[in-house]
């Protein structure tokens, strides 16, 4: 069995790494930057299974940065956007990152741990993960926004609900979220130049909610932060024209490019090949506009 160490505290000794200005190196490049999603879990709504040998994993990762990922986002739980999550312990996702997590940091491109536990993120990030990736924006785990203190890393906050409700202005309520979430972090000590928004499409919304939360991003530029956007895949495609899960590229490029034109710095996608190209070529295009 793994052993989880404790979550620790931002007051105690030198953080083992500090990467403070790995968001400011990515931003840098002045181009959308793609995230490429390796999830090492049984259950993940697209490609569960798909990663769960260690060799499967890092060979993905791999193929991913040769893809041109900016970003190698590693998950071992399932969030299942549009419900039907299966929880699992701390130790049951160290032990499906035990031997993949620190493989993909040798391979130099930055690593994410994409987890709502404390202390997995913790683990993960004295091996070797420069951001940390919260689905619930630090609002779940009370030691979160410590444990990302401490070791002053990049954090991604997303938007998240218990459950979708259609009556609300989904808008309102991820600016919302957003602010306490902040807060938050700035209790912590984490820099707010460290963090990046997500407004989580699938999670806690409803289809059209998805759609709007894309259709009106630049709302949520009046925080003047980095957004994240992860389409990839989503039911929503599947809501305007129907298709499963691995036929859904056409509607996820078209999501993120859309994203990107109202702000998105990040796009978190499955397919990294296709989506860098199709960046690559609005890029140019807009160049030359």
């Amino acid at each position: 069995m793994i052993a989880v160490s404790p979550p620790v505290s931002s007051a105690s000794g030198t953080p083992p790494a500090a990467n403070a200005d790995a968001l400011a190196s990515l931003l840098a490049l002045r181009r959308p930057l793609v995230m490429g999603i390796l999830n090492v879990t049984p259950d993940s709504f697209s490609d569960g299974g798909a990663f769960l040998s260690s060799d499967a994993a890092v060979a993905h990762a791999e193929q991913m940065v040769a893809e041109g990922a900016d970003i190698i986002d590693i998950g071992a739980e399932s969030t299942r956007p549009y419900g039907n999550a299966v929880a699992v312990s701390a130790e049951e996702e160290l032990r499906r990152l035990e031997f993949v997590l620190p493989a993909a940091v040798r391979i130099g491109t930055p690593v994410s741990i994409d987890t709502m536990k404390a202390t997995v993120a913790a683990w993960a990030l004295d091996r070797g993960a420069a951001i940390v990736n919260d689905v619930w924006g630090l609002q779940r785990d009370p030691d979160m926004a410590d444990v990302v203190a401490h070791h002053r890393v990049p954090v991604i906050v997303m938007h998240n609900r218990a459950a979708a409700d259609p009556q609300i202005d989904i808008m309102a309520d991820i600016a919302a979220f957003f602010e306490r979430s902040l807060a938050i972090a700035a209790r912590a000590g984490i820099r707010r130049d460290s963090i990046v928004l997500d407004p989580g499409i699938g999670f806690g919304k409803t289809l059209e909610q998805s759609i709007t939360a894309i259709a009106r991003l630049d709302r949520l530029k009046t925080f003047g932060l980095p957004l994240l956007v992860g389409a990839s895949r989503k039911l929503f495609i599947d809501s305007v024209m129907p298709a499963p899960p691995d036929r859904r590229l056409g509607g996820s490029i078209a999501a993120h490019i859309l994203a990107v034109e109202r702000g998105a710095s990040f796009i978190r996608a499955h397919d990294v090949a296709a989506t860098v190209q199709a960046m690559c070529i609005m890029t140019a295009i807009e160049a030359n506009a």
